[in-house]
């Protein structure tokens, strides 16, 4: 028979979002437009055109929003700042409207007592930096200390957990070489670049915090395990250099101060010599590791697969997500896992775990019943209690997401919620995952013990 599942009394559980995502009113009390916003307005780069002009109306919403945090019994919520809401032109001009929204958010929060922990960089950089070249020009990494710092002072007295940047990975992979996401761009020798200058700005924004902030400042990563599709050179080769780019890419920089030498092999002329005082900017002291987890890749060699030469094996029997991702609990452990051995055991979060589900009707009764998101949770749930149990220093989880919401390029079409937003009238209905992570809260996982 198994061991109870019980989780520390000072674990903290928590929801995560992202402003562009939930809040709408992008351009309200004088923010100005992020790459987003122009993204979404560009025809044929999101599902039907759609766009985050009202998403989840979390900015107008966010005192309901907060006693439905409060009836799920969180004890913090993860949510990142609009950059362009604070400074509309991204640097110089404060807009305090757009700062006292934030301001509002926590105090309301603190007084549900639910710890805030703020994201200040989660994909929606300022239109006007995108105009002066964004990711791709070393001088943003000065202009996004200058942003922490504005945030830094007017918050830090009440917010004690900051995270400098939300996976930069899908940034770079996304917005510079493949261009499904903002800015748009596919361009081989673009994506090493806003890659490094993403890690320059995470370590100049510490160097802030360092000087202004008194309490946790951390880095978020995505990170999707590699297992090779085979034992053969091939597959070993093509597994390596899949984790190298997407796993080990940031972090390497971030805790070991190099980059992976497989990176070279990828980009080949397309990868710079990179300064050495670039490494001592970047490999700044963190108080913790945020770990963003939903699948994993069995990875083969494909040498048609620009530019990793590898590619995923999907698994029979297995169960997939809506987004096309294997439902892989065991990878959570395996990943906290393989973060304790090759960086040293660092206090880290689980700071998004989610998935993408339909979701039926609202039932007459009031009920979403979402099975396979319940199912996800607990599975998920009991991996970061064996991870716990096999000394991982992991201090808390946020369930990806609150709500229901604007989901990038896919526009509306997928729901990661564990509440329910009807786009329509907004009505917020928490679903039946909603419930379980109430229970699982408020027992300390006792709930999940014979699941």
């Amino acid at each position: 028979m198994s061991a109870p599942i019980r989780f520390p009394s000072d674990f903290l559980w928590g929801c995560a979002t992202s402003a562009y995502q939930i809040e709408g009113s992008p351009l309200a009390d004088g923010a100005g437009p992020s790459i987003w916003h122009r993204f979404t307005r560009t025809p044929g780069l999101t599902r039907d055109g759609e766009n985050g002009d009202i998403a989840s109306d979390h900015y107008r919403r966010y005192k309901d929003d907060v006693a439905l945090m409060r009836r799920l019994g969180l004890n913090s919520y993860r949510f990142s700042i609009a950059w362009a809401r604070v400074l509309p032109e991204g640097k110089g001009r404060v807009n305090p409207a757009g700062l006292a929204f934030y301001d509002r958010l926590v105090d309301e929060l603190l007084a549900a007592g639910i710890a805030p922990n703020v994201t200040l960089y989660h994909w929606d950089l300022p239109a006007a930096l995108d105009d002066r070249g964004g990711w791709l020009t070393p001088d943003i990494a000065d202009w996004f200390a200058d942003y922490a710092q504005v945030v830094y002072r007017k918050l830090d007295d009440r917010v004690k957990m900051w995270a400098t940047l939300n996976e930069p990975w899908v940034v770079t992979d996304g917005g510079y070489l493949h261009g499904a996401l903002a800015p748009g761009h596919k361009n081989f020798y673009e994506a090493p670049l806003a890659s490094h200058h993403l890690m320059r700005a995470h370590g100049k924004a510490v160097q802030a915090y360092r000087a202004e902030g008194k309490h946790k400042i951390g880095l978020v990563v995505n990170i999707e395990p590699k297992y090779p599709a085979s034992q053969s050179p091939e597959d070993l080769a093509a597994t390596q250099r899949a984790d190298a780019y997407m796993n080990r890419q940031y972090l390497d920089p971030a805790l070991l101060g190099s980059y992976p030498p497989e990176l070279k092999d990828i980009f080949g002329e397309a990868w710079p010599d990179w300064p050495a005082e670039d490494f001592a900017l970047i490999k700044q002291p963190l108080d913790f590791i945020g770990l963003n987890y939903y699948t994993r890749n069995v990875t083969r060699h494909d040498e048609a697969n620009w530019p990793l030469r590898a590619s995923g094996v999907k698994q029979a029997g297995a169960t997939y997500s809506e987004t096309g991702w294997e439902v892989y609990a065991q990878g959570l452990t395996d990943t906290l896992a393989w973060i304790r051995d090759r960086y040293g055991n660092p206090e880290i979060y689980v700071t998004e775990n989610g998935s993408a589900f339909y979701d039926p009707p609202v039932a007459e009764d009031g009920a979403i019943d979402d099975p396979l998101r319940v199912s996800y949770l607990k599975k998920h749930l009991r991996a970061v209690h064996a991870a716990i149990e096999a000394g991982c220093n992991l201090r808390g989880y946020y369930a990806w997401s609150l709500l229901d919401n604007f989901e990038w390029s896919l526009g509306y079409s997928k729901r990661f919620g564990i509440v329910h937003v009807d786009y329509a009238t907004q009505q917020r209905t928490i679903k039946a995952s909603g419930k379980l992570y109430a229970e699982v809260i408020a027992s300390h996982g006792a709930v999940l013990d014979g699941q």
